[in-house]
C-alpha cells in the first residue's frame, strides 16, 4: 500500500536504497519509541501504523479503487483502496495521507477534506508465512461532490496500474463474496463500518431526523434577556456598540478554535437555513452547540460530513477540459476532537510530552501556555507546496503565539476596544478596554487581566482568552469568549459579605492544616444584568465565573468573580422549579427557593478562591493542583467549588453571619441543583462534578429515594456528608495526587440507578436542561 515510494520521496537526500523505517507499536497501539526497517517490522509481525484513504464520489454514491501495481509484494493486480501506505517513522497520520494521495494518484487536498471514520487493525499473514501484517490503519474519507474524471489522475507506476469507480454497495457485496479480484476485507468484521457509515449518512429518513433535532432543541427553553440601560451614561451607550461589535468577533475566533472547518460548516448551514425545514433546524441547534458536536449528549455529533460546506478546488489533479474542478465536502470527525483545534488533529499526548521534555525551560513554557496553539511543520510544508525535507532534530510541533494565529481577527477587535476606550470617561473601564486591546496583539494578558480585576463601573466588560474546557487533551488552551452586561449595584453589596469572611472560611476548612493557605485574597464579586456574550458560551449558559485562571496573579491578587443574576432568574424559574416539582419529596419540595440557589452559586464561586491552587508535592516540589491532576482538574475543582460551598453556608450560619432561615432550604436548592447539572452530560466537568457529589452523598444517607421515585434530604445525615467529601477532595488536591483523583472520578463522577430513575422523571415531562438566551440590544447593535 504505497509504501516503498515513501523511501524515496522522504529521504530523497539520503541513499534511495534505504529501506523506509516504521515506528514500532505495542499490541494495544502506543509507540514503544522503536523503529525498524519495513522489511524486518513484517518480517517479525511487528504492529505499525498506515494510512487508508477512501475518496467517495456522493452523487453516484461510488468509491474510487486502484489497482495495485504488478510489482507489489503483496496482493499485486488487485483492486483496492484509493489510496493507502505506511506511516514512515516519526511522521504522523494526516500529514501521511495527504501526501500518499499526491504520490499515488495525483491528487492534492488540503486538510479539511480528510474525515477520520475509525481505526482498523489488520493481522493477517500472507507470502507463505514470510510476510506477517499486524498493522493499525487510521481510515479516512474523502467526500467528493461528483466522481473525479480517471483522466485527472496523474497514476504512480511502481503502486498503481488503474483506477476505477463502482458502486459502495456493490463493492461490499463483492468483498462478501471473497471475490478474487479485490484485496479482501471483513466486511461483517471492523471493516465493515465503512459501508455502514455511508449508507447511514445518504439513506437517512428526514423525517425522523427532523424529529430528533426538534427533541434536542426543546431542551433548551428560549429566554430573551432584555436589560434596563438607564444607569449608563452617554458615553458609556456609545462605548457599548463598539465593545459589543469587539465581542462579536470573539464568536468568529471560538468557531475556529473548535475546529479548523467549523467557520465553513457555519456560513454553510447558515446560507442553507432557509431551504427546508431539516436544514433550520440543523441551523438552530448548530447555533446553540457553536460546533457539529451536541453538548448536552456528551459531544456527541449530530451532523455528519454529508451536511458540511462544498468546497471548490480547481488545480487539485492534472487540468482537463470541460471539467470546473473538484468540489468537496469540509469535513469534520464524528468523535470530537478532544484537542479541538489547538494542536494538530493526529498529534497524541505522548507526541506532545516527547517534543515537550526536548525544549529548553522558556519553551516549555510556551508550549504549555493558554494563549499558544501548536502546529506542526510538515503540514506547513504541505500546506505552502515546498519540497518535503525531514523537519530538524526538534521535532515536527511548534509554537504560534495567539497573536500571530488569530492576527486579523484580534486586530479587528483591539480597533473596536480602543474606540471604545477613547468614548467612555469611566477611569477603570477605559484602563481594561485599552489593556486589552493592547494584549489581543501582544500576546501578553498580565495587565489586562489586573485591569478586569480592577473594573468598578456600570457597565461590566470581560473579553478575552480564558476558560481551558475546550482543551480535553491537557487543559492548557484558553478559547475567547466575552461577557457584557450592567452592574447591579444593590446585589453587588449584600455580596461583600463572602469575600470579608474568606480567610475565616480557608482557616476552617474541613484539611489538615499544613495544606491551608496563610494569606487569601477575596475575590472580589460583581453581580450584572447579562446584556450579551460571545464566544465559548456554547450549551448550557454559565450562572457565574471566576477569573483570571493565570496562576501569577492567583497567587498574587486572587480572583474576581461576575455573576450573572438575570440568567440564574431563568434557570431557576424555567428548571429548577419544574425539577424540584418532579424530583423533591412533596414535604420538601417549598424549601426550594431562588435565595438560596443564588446564594449557593455565590458560594460556589467564592470558593474557586480558597483551598489549594499552588502546591508542595511529597517530594518537595513546588506546583500546581492544575499541572499535576491534568485531565482530572476541571471536574474536580467543579466539584469543591459545590461541596465546599456548601460546607461554608452551614460554617457562615454557625458563626451567625448568614441567617439560619437558608439552613433547611440550602441542601434542599442543591438537590434539585444537582439532577440539573448532571443533565449537561458527564462529558463536561460540571455535569461530572456533580455526579460524584450527589452519589457520594446518595451513599452516605444523606439523599434519600422514597417510593414514588422523589428524593429527599436527610438533615441528620448531611453535614457529615458534605464535609467528608469536603475533606476528600481538598486533600487529593493538596496532594497533587492524580491517580487518587482518577479513582474518586471513576467511582462516583458516573450515571447511576438513582440519578438514571430522576433523569428519566424529567425526561417524561420534558423539561428543559437549559436556556438559550438572546439578546435585543445586542442584536440591534450588531444587525
Amino acid at each position: 500500500m504505497a509504501e516503498e515510494s515513501r523511501i524515496q520521496h522522504s529521504h530523497s537526500h539520503q541513499n534511495q536504497l534505504e529501506e523506509e523505517r516504521l515506528d514500532v507499536l505495542t499490541k494495544t497501539g502506543n509507540k514503544t519509541g522503536i523503529s525498524k526497517p519495513r522489511g524486518e517490522v513484517h518480517r517479525d509481525g511487528d504492529y505499525h501504523r498506515a494510512v487508508h484513504v477512501w475518496i467517495f464520489a456522493e452523487s453516484t454514491q461510488q468509491l474510487l479503487l486502484q489497482r495495485r501495481a504488478t510489482c507489489k509484494d503483496s496482493w499485486p493486480d488487485l483492486w483496492d483502496i484509493s489510496s493507502a501506505g505506511h506511516i514512515s517513522a516519526g511522521d504522523s497520520s494526516l500529514v501521511t495521507a495527504r501526501r500518499e494521495l499526491e504520490e499515488e494518484l495525483g491528487v492534492t487536498l488540503p486538510k479539511d477534506a480528510f474525515e477520520l471514520i475509525f481505526v482498523f487493525l489488520q493481522e493477517c499473514v500472507t507470502n507463505d508465512g514470510k510476510f506477517i501484517n499486524n498493522e493499525y490503519n487510521d481510515v479516512y474519507l474523502v467526500t467528493t461532490i461528483d466522481p473525479i474524471p480517471l483522466e485527472a489522475f496523474t497514476l504512480q507506476e511502481t503502486e498503481v496500474s488503474d483506477t476505477k469507480y463502482i458502486a459502495y454497495d456493490e463493492y461490499k457485496r463483492s468483498l462478501a463474496k471473497e471475490d478474487s479480484d479485490y484485496v479482501p476485507y471483513d466486511v461483517h468484521g471492523q471493516y465493515g463500518q465503512l459501508f455502514d457509515i455511508i449508507e447511514k449518512r445518504y439513506k437517512e429518513n428526514t423525517v425522523a431526523r427532523s424529529l430528533t433535532l426538534q427533541k434536542q432543541l426543546s431542551r433548551y427553553a428560549p429566554v430573551s434577556l432584555n436589560v434596563e440601560l438607564t444607569g449608563l451614561t452617554d458615553s458609556d451607550k456609545e462605548a457599548l456598540v463598539f465593545i459589543v461589535k469587539a465581542a462579536a468577533v470573539m464568536d468568529e475566533i471560538f468557531y475556529l478554535q473548535s475546529w479548523y472547518s467549523n467557520p465553513a460548516l457555519r456560513d454553510w448551514l447558515k446560507e442553507h437555513a432557509d431551504t427546508s425545514e431539516l436544514n433550520k433546524l440543523k441551523w438552530s441547534y448548530y447555533q446553540i452547540n457553536k460546533s457539529p458536536w451536541s453538548s448536552l449528549d456528551e459531544d456527541d455529533a449530530f451532523l455528519t460530513t454529508a451536511d458540511s460546506a462544498i468546497r471548490m478546488l480547481s488545480k487539485a489533479t492534472r487540468t482537463i477540459r470541460e471539467w470546473k474542478g473538484l468540489e468537496y465536502r469540509a469535513a469534520f470527525p464524528m468523535l470530537k476532537p478532544a484537542g479541538a483545534n489547538f494542536y494538530p488533529p493526529d498529534m497524541d499526548k505522548m507526541e506532545f510530552n516527547i517534543w515537550n521534555d526536548s525544549l529548553g525551560k522558556d519553551q516549555q513554557k510556551e508550549a504549555t501556555s493558554f494563549f499558544t496553539v501548536i502546529k506542526r511543520h510538515s503540514e506547513s510544508i504541505l500546506d505552502s507546496g515546498l519540497s518535503n525535507d525531514k523537519v530538524g532534530s526538534s521535532g515536527d510541533l511548534y509554537i504560534v503565539p495567539y497573536s500571530e494565529e488569530y492576527k486579523s481577527l484580534l486586530a479587528k477587535a483591539a480597533d473596536l476596544l480602543h474606540k471604545a476606550g477613547d468614548i467612555s470617561n469611566s477611569t477603570s473601564l477605559k484602563r481594561l478596554l485599552h489593556s486589552k486591546a493592547d494584549a489581543f496583539l501582544s500576546n501578553d494578558y498580565y495587565d489586562s487581566d489586573i485591569a478586569w480585576m480592577e473594573l468598578d463601573s456600570k457597565l461590566d466588560v470581560t473579553i478575552g482568552p480564558y476558560e481551558t474546557y475546550e482543551d480535553k487533551l491537557f487543559g492548557y488552551k484558553a478559547t475567547f469568549e466575552a461577557y457584557i452586561g450592567i452592574k447591579d449595584d444593590e446585589a453587588t453589596a449584600q455580596l461583600k459579605l463572602f469575600g470579608d469572611n474568606l480567610q475565616l472560611l480557608e482557616q476552617n476548612l474541613p484539611m489538615d492544616n499544613a495544606y491551608k493557605s496563610k494569606y487569601v485574597n477575596a475575590a472580589p464579586i460583581r453581580v450584572i444584568r447579562l446584556l450579551y456574550n460571545a464566544g465559548d458560551v456554547k450549551g448550557p449558559q454559565t450562572l457565574a465565573f471566576n477569573l483570571p485562571n493565570d496562576e501569577r496573579i492567583v497567587n498574587d491578587r486572587g480572583t474576581s468573580m461576575v455573576m450573572l443574576k438575570n440568567v440564574s432568574e431563568a434557570k431557576f424559574n424555567h428548571i429548577l422549579l419544574p425539577i424540584a416539582g418532579a424530583c423533591v419529596a412533596k414535604e420538601q419540595q417549598e424549601l426550594v427557593d431562588f435565595e438560596s440557589f443564588f446564594t449557593h452559586t455565590i458560594c460556589h464561586e467564592c470558593c474557586h478562591g480558597i483551598g489549594p491552587h499552588t502546591i508542595t508535592l511529597p517530594n518537595g516540589q513546588k506546583s500546581t493542583v492544575r499541572l499535576e491532576l491534568q485531565e482530572f482538574h476541571s471536574a474536580l475543582e467543579e466539584a469543591k467549588a459545590d461541596i465546599v460551598g456548601l460546607w461554608a453556608l452551614r460554617f457562615l450560619i454557625s458563626q451567625d453571619i448568614l441567617s439560619e432561615s437558608l439552613l433547611k432550604s440550602m441542601y434542599v436548592s442543591f438537590l434539585a441543583g444537582c439532577f440539573r447539572s448532571v443533565r449537561f452530560g458527564l462529558e463536561e466537568a460540571h455535569g461530572k462534578g456533580q455526579a460524584l457529589q450527589f452519589n457520594w452523598l446518595y451513599e452516605k444517607g444523606a439523599f434519600v429515594l422514597h417510593s414514588e421515585d422523589t428524593f429527599s434530604v436527610d438533615f441528620s445525615k448531611i453535614e457529615g456528608a458534605v464535609e467528608g467529601l469536603s475533606r476528600e477532595i481538598l486533600t487529593i488536591q493538596a496532594q497533587g495526587d492524580k491517580e487518587a483523583a482518577g479513582l474518586l472520578l471513576q467511582k462516583y463522577g458516573v450515571m447511576t440507578e438513582p440519578l438514571k430513575v430522576a433523569l428519566q422523571k424529567l425526561e417524561n415531562i420534558q423539561v428543559p436542561v437549559d436556556v438559550a438566551p438572546t439578546f435585543p440590544i445586542a442584536d440591534k447593535i450588531l444587525q
